[in-house]
């Protein structure tokens, strides 16, 4: 059991630790990936990183490159339960023909829920028809009925996500604050679906109907502020990127970690000798200078410290202040 007294991460390293002790966790089991546990526990990916280096220290996990962070061979405390996830329900043309097309697993919105499950705890490399037949137990080509494609299916996903994003009846007063807000909530949105922002393109914009809510909140809030449609489209554009920007290392950096089973620290420790050499051999006076002491990276206070920076240079376009 838990202490609620504990940060988050030790909160979340203690529920695995009893998981593994309890036997739900055999030895060679793999644990929950950060990216796993950002989405069960609802924290940050750096919490989450640092509740699996908690138990990688103990000696009661440790990472397998290619395959992530597993249990140490170590005696269950009990006997390991059965699977609490129900095995699937038989497949095949043959099932297909006695279920019919009425099949409720095969309805559009079971068949979106699935694919993102799969792809909020796999990132998109773990995407597939195939999979997502499996995960709601029928035959994959009975997919292609409800789904054109993969590419299809995707769109569906990105739709379904921006779904998730509300925003207030009654929007506050000022266009900073709403646009502040409408940056917060794509944000939380990119957090909860990290393979969202690699799949959206700035370049080569999809045709998400749900994603036009989020455009007509930022530029109502330009609305009337005497800027021209092109800079409006800009500002919205820009932000949006911003977001996406930055979010686009959430995907990356769980699939480092489940390729490496080092968190983002970790890693940069076996950097660190050959930094070191660079910069012994270059004048990198002031980097050197900078980085003699410790930085604690974050990637939620980059987001934080680069959005006001946005924000203060549009209030200075909009407002007219330096």
């Amino acid at each position: 059991m838990s202490d609620v007294n504990l940060p988050p991460y030790a909160q979340i390293a203690a529920e695995l630790r009893d998981q593994i002790e309890q036997g739900a966790l055999a030895p060679g089991d793999r644990v929950p990936s950060t990216r796993e546990i950002t989405q069960r526990w609802g924290v940050a990916m750096a919490t989450a990183s640092k509740a699996l280096a908690a138990l990688r220290r103990e000696g009661i996990v440790h990472p397998i490159p290619g395959v992530g962070t597993v249990v140490g061979h170590r005696q269950p405390a009990r006997g390991r339960p059965v699977a609490l996830t129900p095995p699937a329900t038989p497949s095949g043309p043959a099932a297909v023909r006695r279920r019919g097309a009425s099949d409720p697993r095969l309805a559009p919105g079971r068949i979106v829920a699935a694919a993102m499950a799969v792809a909020d705890a796999e990132g998109l490399a773990g995407l597939s028809m195939r999979r997502v037949a499996t995960e709601i137990g029928v035959a994959t080509m009975s997919l292609y009925r409800h789904v054109a494609d993969k590419d299809d299916l995707l769109l569906k996903m990105m739709d379904a996500a921006f779904g998730e994003c509300r925003f207030p009846d009654d929007p506050p007063e000022g266009w900073r604050d709403r646009l502040e807000l409408a940056a917060r909530t794509l944000w939380a949105m990119f957090q909860r679906h990290p393979w969202l922002a690699p799949a959206l393109s700035v370049t080569r914009p999809q045709p998400i109907a749900r994603g036009l809510a989020c455009a007509e909140w930022v530029l109502s809030a330009l609305d009337g502020r005497g800027l021209d449609s092109s800079t409006m489209l800009t500002i919205h554009i820009t932000l949006v990127n911003y977001v996406r920007g930055t979010a686009v290392n959430l995907e990356l950096e769980a699939d480092a970690e489940a390729a490496s089973g080092l968190n983002s620290e970790e890693w940069l420790d076996t950097q660190g000798p050959a930094l070191r050499a660079i910069v012994e051999a270059g004048p990198f006076p002031v980097f050197e200078r900078v980085t003699a002491t410790d930085y604690d990276f974050n990637l939620e206070d980059l987001f934080e410290f680069g959005l006001q920076r946005l924000l203060d240079g549009l209030t200075a376009l909009i407002e007219g202040r330096p």
